[in-house]
């Protein structure tokens, strides 16, 4: 990530509750010089507010992963001085959500925050004087684009709760809306930035999280690939093929390709605190053992995971293999990656149902298949069974990624996810935060 100046000191700073669990404080991220940044903001400052709203993605990365993998029963978060990852997160005994607690405050708040800094660049590059109407655009169709994927991130944990959606306006901010409408006006906000980014000319610099993505065209991919998500969370099927013909998706290219989130060890830059080193004591994120258990023999996922020298465990639970999707403290994250829209046009093609849609839908799934050193599926053509092989195929290629307990939820399944003590429960969502009721 490349330097940030004084505009996004604060948001860098916010890294140091990495560390910790409290409260993230919902402030100003932009000093109180924004007023001024709005009115008549030179071309540096536009682009400080691009590197921090790129940088803010980060910053509650690791509660939103710790959240979606612990409830979707693909890792354990072991951890010497928070036992509510092991209580809470998982239903233990009498434990419940909390909705001011930082498993859901932090990165709900940080994800807010983040949108609010982009609608700050939304709001100050109309009135750049320096700059073309057609470079204006580039820096507003970005900035809607990242509004979107924050309130889909922090819908992706209320769910039937909702969100707000209305937020340009911290000061007057809409009200709480459903999942469905929420979900509906998140495409729309990605219709809209699209348009905004269709003929329009990047001259702001992005990180090496967006490399190949990083001019127009680029970030148009990107949207439409969000875009192609959002749609098969609506069970929109034609349209998230429309999407993936407009994105990067390629079922012959890279499985890797795509936009994430960098990390260094540079000043003014944050590591990737989601790693934690092999054989680690105190601290821990390890596999849940059905991965190891259920994975297909000469799978190359398995490995996402490390094999321990001697098993990890806290309160009754225990593994023996650590997370190793990230093996050090720069190791990027992914945003969206070409293997996930591959998965999501065999979705498509199986819930249209048609038999030439399930043979694409088959021959889609082996090529992930085959680039994992599986052979061909060789199950049974229909809808029922593709759809067991494509949730299949989403669990061990986006291991770790967010994905797991989304998908199982949107599909009904919550219930065949693994209870690994009695009494526990696997939580179909969160309370809204506190602050945010308030």
């Amino acid at each position: 990530m490349k330097k940030a100046t004084k505009y996004i000191t604060a948001l860098l700073s916010a890294a140091a509750f990495f560390g910790s669990c409290k409260k993230i404080e919902n402030k100003d991220l932009n000093n109180p010089t924004i007023g001024a940044i709005v009115s008549n903001p030179a071309k540096g400052e536009l682009d400080n507010l691009v590197t921090g709203t790129e940088a803010g993605l980060r910053l509650s990365l690791s509660f939103y992963l710790d959240d979606a993998g612990a409830i979707g029963r693909e890792m354990y978060r072991f951890s010497g001085s928070e036992p509510r990852y092991t209580s809470e997160l998982l239903g233990g005994s009498t434990s419940v959500l909390d909705n001011n607690t930082f498993y859901i405050t932090n990165p709900f708040a940080s994800n807010l925050q983040d949108a609010r800094n982009a609608y700050t660049l939304i709001a100050a590059a109309p009135n750049c004087k320096t700059i073309s109407d057609a470079e204006k655009n580039g820096y507003i169709g970005f900035a809607r684009t990242i509004v979107a994927y924050d309130l889909l991130m922090n819908l992706n944990l209320t769910y039937n709760n909702g969100i707000r959606t209305d937020i340009a306006d911290p000061n007057k901010l809409g009200p709480i809306v459903s999942k469905d409408q929420a979900l509906t006006d998140i495409a729309a906000l990605l219709d809209q930035a699209n348009t905004e980014l269709t003929g329009s000319s990047v001259i702001f610099p992005l990180s090496s999280g967006f490399d190949g993505f990083s001019d127009a065209e680029g970030l148009a991919k990107f949207n439409r690939a969000l875009a192609a998500r959002v749609a098969v969370y609506r069970a929109q099927w034609d349209d998230a093929l429309s999407f993936l013909g407009q994105s990067f998706y390629s079922q012959s290219g890279d499985l890797k390709q795509g936009i994430y989130m960098p990390f260094s060890t540079s000043s003014n830059d944050i590591t990737n605190t989601v790693f934690i080193a092999q054989n680690a004591n105190g601290e821990q994120r390890v596999a849940h053992p059905s991965f190891t258990t259920d994975i297909a023999p000469g799978d190359d996922r398995i490995n996402k995971v490390s094999l321990r020298t001697s098993a990890a465990t806290q309160s009754g639970l225990s593994s023996n293999y650590d997370l190793w999707l990230y093996q050090s403290n720069t190791a990027p994250v992914p945003i969206i990656r070409n293997e996930e829209l591959i998965l999501i046009f065999a979705e498509a093609k199986i819930q249209k149902g048609g038999a030439q849609d399930l043979t694409d839908a088959r021959d889609a799934l082996n090529v992930i298949r085959t680039k994992h050193g599986l052979g061909n599926y060789g199950g049974a053509v229909t809808q029922p069974a593709l759809l067991d092989e494509m949730l299949n195929q989403r669990r061990f290629s986006l291991f770790f990624e967010g994905h797991r307990w989304v998908d199982m939820r949107r599909y009904n399944r919550l219930n065949t996810l693994p209870i690994d003590r009695p009494g526990d429960d696997v939580w179909s969502e969160f309370p809204i935060p506190l602050a945010e009721n308030n």
